[in-house]
């Protein structure tokens, strides 16, 4: 991963304790949207944590590949990107 290791997991670390937060409001019966706004919070937290991954991800290994000049290689790194955008539509 090209990604800033200690970024990526302060923010997981960051989210996991949104979602243990939010499942502890669950089980205390909290008020509905105090629920989901936490639940947009964490969702927040690891959009900003995928989008440094995708970042670090076509400034490394995309880059990398295409300065290498193995047509295979861009190919195969084009449609991972393709295949990572389609997911991010849904």
């Amino acid at each position: 991963m090209k990604a800033d290791k200690a970024q990526i997991t302060r923010l997981l670390k960051t989210a996991r304790g949104q979602i243990d937060g939010v499942l502890r409001m669950v089980d205390d019966d909290k008020y509905c949207i105090d629920i989901a706004n936490q639940i947009m919070a964490a969702e927040a937290i690891l959009r900003k944590a995928n989008k440094e991954i995708i970042r670090a991800h076509l400034e490394g290994c995309v880059k990398d590949a295409f300065s290498s000049g193995s047509e295979e290689r861009m190919e195969r790194q084009i449609e991972e990107i393709l295949n990572v955008m389609d997911s991010l539509g849904k």
